[in-house]
């Protein structure tokens, strides 16, 4: 690492300019191909899966994505004469507009079903000739603006489908812009040098702009989630930032002591640089095991992810120790600099509230460390009533066109018709064919059914489907409960003494889907998280109980961040004031990403905390002195790392994104969690009730472990020292402490 940094500042304007190219190569590249995200929340092997193949497979002109435009009057009903000229004359509009393939309007024989029974309300089906991902937004943006035209005095007309949400869809930087701006403030006030501020947004900047661009071209070769360059910027930012102010802030400490700049930036890189990169990579490491789902849906998340922390890790190490040389002294504030040519270098003493705190966790670790526990089981106490399930339109903030859309469609024909069920199967005989003709009169006497379609069948006969709409809202349990009585009882019935195989799919049956997979899944997931960010931190501080109690510590993390994203997402607490929509279940891949995002952040500042007091404890030996002297000295810095890190997670909930804004909420709680409660009181008053313990590996072990080192060399060669002339006073020490641990 001090190689690498030392060549950086040695040639900081060839290390500049490499990333400025590599940032300019990327977004060019990006520009000319343009993006090809996909929300494809298919699973193979799944009952919807295979519904949805064999309805693609006999009928592909219903291949395209599906929108409605919904009209309701105050006056009269829809079948008025003025009513039905101009809306038909929209629907014909609409029906000529370029990747439109067809419109289904309630104006014709087949269409009475399109009107609400009391005649307010009506609507048309839009049919475009490729699915929502592939729909341009001019396309979507046409079809919006010319169904709204024919709205006039008591006629409302709103549209709602995933086409028409591209139109609703963010299309500004404001959420960027705003957690920026707040970091650059705090890290002002932190540094008192503006070019020193600024260097951490500028290595940010490039870093994840770099991967904004590459994550674009990424959708070209694997499924990519539309949502995965905001998620890679979210945590890029948050992360990028941190890692930059980290380092900036120990080439401070060492110009304040009297090193040379490039020293400082080199010592800076090969101290704090090494727990930078440790920290990525387990940031990388819990995002990397989503791959162990095997769902193409996340892989590309996680992938996408992954790639923005390696680059903010990549600029930190490299970019920023060359940006560090070209501003020099200037890092320190004028007050500094006068400082210290007045009064000559001189170590930074921990002073202030930071000292007073940490002698208060040395000398009531146990009532502090209670209170902790405490705040983190009520912050957790809402994660009991999570609900998985996938949000909708319904969801939408209220003013949206697509919720008014759901919510006229829901009152003028009832919630299920927002989330109709698809019956696929194929059809091999007259049998065949007699018990699919009888199937829908069954379907409609079956309880949580309001209505069903007749069987229609492709060309050809092979394959045919039948439309089921709840009498409950997609989100609701009553349908899932629908979905597994007509898996479990209506269906298996249905096709005694036949050849069918009829399979159910639709949206609501394809979430469920989902949802389970992942549930079933997710204890060997968060398993092998925990397990192999346990390893690294094991191989790291040659010790047992620093892993141990991390993994504690990250899983109480990320209960109270659950516990504040069920409060404001599914119960609603503010979520209409903040511009995020009515209240619903929290996305079935959420807590997927949320612990491989979280056990990384989290990780972050174990690492830096931690780090500090093992540096102290190889050159002293003294458990007490090393988390008193380590939580002083990185508390400060930890805890404007957590604001700027709050900040620009909050910022995102301005992005008017639901899912985003989950992410957003639920990383701004997790990080102050870690940062308030977790880092600065609950793990240093553990560590002080824990004695030497903390330090404890056995000898077996220890030998059989390869040598991962966080600590620079010259601390190794210290406790190598300490080793060889202190090791039975630290052995008497450990089991003295062992002995005066509580239970």
């Amino acid at each position: 690492m001090a190689a690498l940094a030392r060549w950086c500042v040695r040639h900081r304007l060839i290390a500049v300019l490499l990333w400025l190219c590599a940032f300019g190569g990327a977004t060019a590249a990006a520009a000319v191909t343009g993006t090809s995200y996909s929300n494809d929340y298919s699973v193979p092997g799944t009952e919807s899966g295979h519904a949805a193949q064999l309805l693609h497979e006999g009928f592909p002109g219903l291949g395209g994505d599906s929108d409605t435009v919904v009209w309701h009057t105050t006056r009269g009903t829809v079948r008025a004469a003025d009513v039905e000229q101009g809306m038909t004359r929209a629907l014909d509009e609409i029906a000529a507009l370029p990747g439109v393939s067809s419109v289904d309007g309630p104006y014709s024989d087949q269409g009475a079903d399109q009107i609400s029974r009391d005649g307010r309300t009506a609507y048309a089906t839009v049919t475009f000739a490729q699915q929502a991902e592939n729909i341009g937004a001019a396309e979507a943006d046409s079809v919006v603006r010319t169904a709204k035209a024919a709205a006039g005095d008591g006629l409302q007309v709103e549209l709602g489908g995933s086409a028409i949400g591209l139109t609703e869809a963010p299309r500004d930087h404001t959420a960027e812009v705003v957690g920026v701006l707040v970091a650059a403030v705090v890290l002002l006030l932190a540094f008192g040098s503006l070019a020193a501020s600024l260097l951490p947004i500028a290595t940010a900047l490039i870093g994840v702009g770099t991967a904004h661009a590459g994550i674009g071209l990424l959708g070209h070769a694997m499924t990519v989630a539309d949502f995965a360059p905001m998620l890679g910027m979210l945590i890029g930012l948050g992360v990028g930032i941190d890692y930059a102010l980290f380092i900036v802030t120990r080439h401070r400490r060492g110009l304040k002591r009297g090193l040379g700049v490039t020293e400082a930036a080199t010592n800076a890189v090969a101290t704090t640089g090494r727990a930078v990169v440790f920290a990525g990579a387990t940031v990388c490491i819990a995002l990397l095991g989503m791959l162990i789902l095997r769902l193409s849906f996340l892989n590309g998340v996680a992938i996408a992810a992954c790639l923005t922390v390696v680059l903010t890790v990549a600029a930190s190490v490299t970019l920023l120790p060359a940006l560090l040389s070209f501003i020099g002294p200037r890092a320190l504030s004028r007050r500094e600099r006068r400082r210290l040519a007045t009064q000559g270098p001189r170590p930074e003493v921990p002073t202030g509230f930071a000292a007073r705190w940490s002698a208060l966790v040395e000398r009531r670790p146990k009532l502090l460390g209670s209170l902790a526990v405490a705040v983190l089981a009520l912050l957790a106490l809402p994660t009991l009533s999570l609900h998985l399930g996938t949000s909708d339109q319904g969801n939408d903030p209220r003013a949206s066109t697509t919720r008014k859309a759901y919510d006229l469609l829901a009152e003028g024909f009832g919630p299920g018709v927002n989330g109709p069920l698809t019956l696929v199967t194929r059809v091999d005989g007259a049998a065949d064919r007699i018990a699919l003709d009888n199937l829908d009169a069954t379907l409609r006497s079956t309880p949580g059914v309001a209505a069903a379609t007749p069987a229609a069948y492709a060309t050809g006969g092979e394959t045919a489907y039948l439309t089921v709409v709840p009498d409950s809202a997609p989100q609701s349990a009553q349908t899932s409960a629908l979905v597994d009585r007509l898996r479990g009882q209506v269906l298996p019935a249905a096709e005694r003494g036949t050849s069918l195989d009829i399979q159910v799919g639709g949206v609501s049956a394809g979430y469920d889907d989902f949802a389970d997979v992942i549930i079933g899944k997710l204890p060997l997931f968060v398993g092998t998280v925990i397990g192999l960010g346990c390893l690294l931190l094991l191989l790291a501080f040659r010790s047992l109980g620093i892993p141990l109690k991390a993994a504690v510590m990250n899983i109480a993390a990320v209960a109270a961040a659950f516990g504040v994203v069920v409060a404001v997402f599914q119960w609603g607490w503010g979520s209409e004031l903040l511009g995020l929509g009515r209240e619903g279940p929290i996305e079935p891949f959420l807590p997927v990403i949320m612990v491989s995002v979280l056990f990384g952040l989290s990780m972050d500042y174990q690492v830096f905390l931690v780090s500090r007091m093992y540096e102290e404890w190889l050159e002293t030996g003294d458990n007490r002195r090393a988390v008193r002297v380590g939580l002083a000295e990185t508390s400060r810095v930890i805890n404007s790392a957590a604001v700027i890190m709050i900040s620009v997670f909050l910022a995102f909930v301005l992005s008017g994104d639901r899912v985003i804004a989950m992410f957003g909420i639920a990383l701004a709680a997790a990080v102050a969690v870690d940062a308030f409660v977790l880092r600065t009181l609950l793990v240093p008053a553990l560590m002080h009730l824990l004695g030497a313990a903390n330090w404890w590996l056995p000898r077996w072990l220890d030998r059989r472990l390869p040598h991962l080192s966080i600590e620079p060399p010259e601390c190794r060669a210290a406790h190598e020292r300490l080793g060889r002339v202190h090791m039975d006073e630290l052995r008497e020490e450990k089991q003295r402490d062992v002995r005066d641990i509580p239970g």
